[in-house]
Formats: structure tokens, C-alpha cells, sequence
């Protein structure tokens, strides 16, 4: 599954199937794991954000997130979020991907993650632009530790262009 699938799916409570909102955003740990969702309703004027943290989620699909209860959803401190999928300064996606040694590979247009590892990152979708995309199809790039996210690119290793796999 891709986390752009996520967003937008509608988060509902388990206890009593109340919809609590749609999914904003992913939040992501340092570690490269899904640690939340983010929802929608952020208020203009406040520093604080809605949220679910990834142990509360209790089933996720194509179709929707499901949740413990309403008291899964939190008020979080947005500066406090350090790494997002699509939103805010600390988001991954369209970051250029560069490897170690000074080649761009292309730009992060999706994350994948498998459904059966839970949380895990098992690659990131690349693209190369629009022509590139439309001729040729965007790349996967798998999963490795030593995948950091910096402030202005994600680093990858040496020779990681040629680890990636068309899609």
C-alpha cells in the first residue's frame, strides 16, 4: 500500500462507528515507521493539530482507517512534528532523492508500506518528471536503514540508482 492511498480515507471509531474525521496526513518517526495519522480540522489559528498514533489504529484499508475509540483521537503541538509524509516543512514527499555521491535519482512521489509488516517503510516511489513518469514509469527505491532524511533531500547510499525497480 502507498500512503498517498491514506490519505483522504475517512477515520472511523470501532466503538461505536462515528466517523472522526479523514485522514490529513501521515505522520512518520525518524526510523522511517508510520508513528500516526493526521486528521483533518486543523484550526487556522491554533498551533495544535488532530491526531491518531499508530497503536491506536486498529485496522486499516482501502476503504477506511479504523480506531479504538474517540479518545484515540489527540491534540498534538504542530512544531513538535518533525517528519510528515505531505504537509508542513518537515514532509518527504517531492524532496529530491540524492544519493552519497552527488546523483540526483529523482524526486519522493509516494512511500510504500506493507500492510502485513504493520508500520514499516518497504520503499519510496521516484520520480524522474512528467515525460520521464508518462515514458518510462516511476521507480521503486527499497527500503534500507541507512536512508536519511535531511533538511532539504533524502540521502541515499552510493549506487542506489541501480537499485531501483520499475513500477
Amino acid at each position: 500500500m502507498k500512503l498517498q492511498e491514506m490519505i483522504g480515507l475517512p477515520v472511523f471509531d470501532v466503538d461505536n462507528g462515528k466517523e472522526l474525521g479523514k485522514v490529513l496526513d501521515i505522520l512518520l518517526s525518524e526510523d522511517w515507521r508510520i508513528s500516526g495519522v493526521m486528521l483533518e480540522g486543523k484550526s487556522l489559528f491554533s498551533p495544535q493539530i488532530k491526531a491518531v498514533l499508530w497503536e491506536d489504529i486498529i485496522a486499516y484499508g482501502e476503504d477506511a482507517v479504523m480506531i479504538r475509540n474517540q479518545q484515540a483521537v489527540r491534540r498534538m503541538d504542530a512544531e513538535h512534528i518533525q517528519l510528515t509524509f505531505a504537509l508542513g516543512s518537515g514532509r518527504v514527499k517531492e524532496l529530491p532523492v540524492l544519493t552519497s555521491e552527488g546523483v540526483m535519482i529523482g524526486h519522493v512521489s509516494d512511500v510504500y508500506f506493507d500492510q502485513q509488516l504493520g508500520n514499516t517503510i518497504t520503499g519510496f516511489e521516484i520520480s524522474d518528471g512528467f515525460i520521464s513518469d508518462l515514458v518510462e514509469g516511476r521507480k521503486l527505491l527499497p527500503f534500507t536503514g541507512d536512508i536519511v532524511k535531511g533538511e532539504n533531500a533524502v540521502m541515499v547510499p552510493a549506487l542506489s540508482e541501480q537499485r531501483l525497480e520499475n513500477r
